[in-house]
């Protein structure tokens, strides 16, 4: 596929994706002293549509730029930002993708895409490991990060009673974090 604008993205995943595009926003930042534009577009899709998503990525181009999933626990709900590039490599062309599926904690379950984008699997076991997401159809579900010997059921990146705060210790001769 050609290039697109960052309004054609957005108007391509309306058509693909259709009542599972949730919201859609484009950002454009003038970086530098040469005031370069730099655009990203952010997608919000429904988990039922975020496979479709995925796979429309690949469409609007062949192997994608894939960088990083960015867990984000907001309460009652956690947001996966999944962050591309397209036209990755492409002088003042590419397009920062962000496509974000939210999930209730009570369902903490998303379908890998390892076998559409080989190389998040880093990623997909960091969610499994940090926050406590479940990643259906992974092939390798190994911890990553932390140890085997871990307590399992404890989340480092969660902010409710599933995250680390029973385990920190205070440093000797330092106030510890009060807690009622």
């Amino acid at each position: 596929m050609d290039m697109l604008g960052a309004q054609q993205v957005v108007e391509s995943f309306k058509t693909a994706l259709g009542g599972a595009l949730a919201d859609s926003r484009i950002y454009e930042r003038e970086l530098a002293s040469k005031k370069n534009v730099y655009t990203s577009v952010w997608i919000d899709v429904t988990r039922d549509g975020f496979r479709t998503a995925i796979l429309h990525v690949n469409q609007l181009q062949d192997m994608p730029h894939f960088s990083v999933i960015a867990p984000v626990d907001r309460g009652e709900t956690v947001d996966l930002l999944y962050h591309f590039s397209l036209f990755y490599g492409q002088h003042l062309k590419a397009i920062a993708l962000v496509i974000r599926v939210t999930l209730p904690k009570a369902d903490l379950t998303i379908p890998t895409i390892t076998d559409l984008i080989p190389g998040a699997i880093f990623s997909e076991r960091e969610v499994q490991e940090m926050i406590g997401v479940t990643v259906t159809g992974i092939p390798d579900d190994r911890r990553l990060f932390i140890p085997d010997d871990f307590p399992q059921g404890v989340y480092p990146w969660r902010r409710d009673e599933t995250g680390p705060d029973k385990m920190l210790k205070v440093l000797p001769g330092k106030q510890g974090i009060q807690h009622e």
